[in-house]
């Protein structure tokens, strides 16, 4: 017979809602991890994109990403001139907000050259985009589907083509222009301060600069030494795709990703004492079932293991209660969550660990009754 289960089965609806509110406790230690791998995916999202090699910008500037860059488009005709270079990409990079449907729509805005590196990988829905002007490939996030139309600036743009998990450091959905659309939004001034900059004399057009080329490198190319040569150019600053990729996890993200860390850190922490509270809580109340079981001979490996088979079932139940509980609203969540087989085992460990230490504490106690205890009243 075993003493765990007959145990549980005799307040089974106490347990069940115990095991429901600590996996409660775990869907949000799931979803901190999954929100926390999340900021991090986001943020790289958009720099892996392009499949890049070495990234071109601005002299003096960490661009595009961590500061403003802006260099001249025939940039990219120099760097793709180079020896090694395979394919050389123009890009543009803003954020936009717009409405659609009613509702305010901010939006990160890439502008590539069709035919060029920078574009969408993978078009999920509908098609690329195939017109020099006015068509755009959105992000699935962001509300759009095929054939909507959206106003930039003072053109309205059709939607051909939607793409999965294009978004940048801030939670924005991606959406995909041609470059010259791009620029045009970029340095297109409202028609009143075009007017006003008239009136000044001086002239109301404003220079169209990209803020990156992008660089994919024949096999066998050295990235470091393209690099090295960019640089030497002085008006230029090149970065290595790895270079980029960390600049941006250390500047752009790393507050943010910290403070998440330190917040599941804490989630963490309540959850281990909350754990050995409910534990301790239990066997406090079978003192008396447990002084019986002393009465009548029976051993401590008998008690010892009630109280850590409930301890890791209470464990377990409430670790897949968050796991399942995740997995169905992960979904909903307004920025993206991303959970990994080896976080979910990670927390498994933990939560086993921690069951396994505080059992200690009731195990504790329970040695120590005085098996005369049943007798009293």
């Amino acid at each position: 017979m075993n003493l765990a289960l007959k145990d549980i089965r005799h307040g089974l609806f106490r347990f069940v809602l115990t095991c429901f509110g600590l996996g409660l406790l775990m869907t949000v230690v799931l979803a901190m991890i999954g929100i926390y791998n999340g900021l991090v995916a986001d943020a790289l999202a958009i720099v892996k994109a392009p499949g890049a090699h070495v990234w071109v910008v601005e002299a003096g500037t960490k661009g595009p990403f961590a500061e403003a860059s802006s260099i001249p488009p025939d940039a990219r005709d120099a760097v793709a001139r180079m020896p090694g270079v395979a394919s050389a990409g123009a890009l543009v990079y803003l954020t936009v907000e717009t409405s659609h449907a009613g509702k305010a729509l901010r939006l990160y805005l890439i502008g590539y050259e069709v035919g060029h590196p920078g574009g969408p990988s993978r078009i999920v829905a509908g098609r690329g985009i195939s017109k020099n002007h006015f068509e755009l490939v959105a992000d699935r996030k962001s509300g759009l589907v095929p054939g909507d139309t959206v106003r930039l600036g003072r053109d309205r743009y059709t939607v051909v083509g939607l793409v999965e998990e294009a978004m940048n450091s801030g939670g924005d959905p991606a959406v995909y222009v041609v470059l010259a659309d791009a620029i045009a939004l970029q340095t297109a001034l409202d028609p009143s301060a075009a007017r006003v900059k008239a009136a000044r004399g001086t002239s109301p057009a404003l220079e169209g600069n990209v803020a990156a080329v992008i660089a994919r490198l024949e096999p066998g190319a050295d990235a470091n030494l393209l690099t090295s040569t960019v640089r030497q150019w002085k008006h230029l600053q090149a970065l290595t795709q790895a270079e980029q990729e960390s600049l941006l996890l250390v500047s752009v993200v790393d507050r943010a990703r910290r403070q998440i860390g330190l917040f599941l850190g804490i989630l963490l922490s309540v959850s281990a004492v909350v754990i050995a509270l409910i534990i301790y809580t239990m066997t406090m109340e079978k003192l008396k079932q447990i002084a019986t079981l002393k009465l009548i001979g029976a051993p401590d490996r008998t008690i010892l293991g009630l109280i850590v088979q409930q301890s890791l079932i209470l464990g377990a139940s409430g670790w897949a209660i968050g796991l399942g509980l995740i997995l169905l609203v992960k979904d909903n969540f307004p920025r993206r969550v991303v959970l990994e087989p080896f976080n979910v085992l990670v927390l498994a460990g933990i939560i086993a660990v921690v069951c396994l230490l505080s059992s200690g504490l009731g195990i504790r106690v329970a040695l120590k009754v005085d098996p005369a205890t049943a007798l009293g009243s």
